[in-house]
């Protein structure tokens, strides 16, 4: 878990249909918070079906099968 804040986040899922151009990131907290594909090209440059082929590492990190780049939940918060 990251600690940010006096607070344990972890990520529990990613959701891409919510809104267009948007990545949905659920925290363990209970927050869900959107942020734009487009501050994360790589994720952008993928296609539809790519982007549904995530996981997620040690609660606290992400990846897709078709990135080899691992973000964090630091990275979402933009920490």
């Amino acid at each position: 878990m990251c600690k940010y804040k006096d607070t344990n986040l972890g990520i529990k899922k990613l959701d891409f249909g919510q809104k267009r151009g948007m990545m949905a990131v659920y925290l363990t907290d209970g927050r869900v918070v959107m942020v734009p594909v487009g501050m994360f090209p790589d994720i952008k440059r993928l296609t539809s079906k790519q982007r549904d082929e995530w996981m997620i590492l040690d609660d606290q990190y992400f990846t897709f099968e078709h990135d080899s780049r691992i973000y964090s939940v630091k990275d979402v918060l933009h920490v």
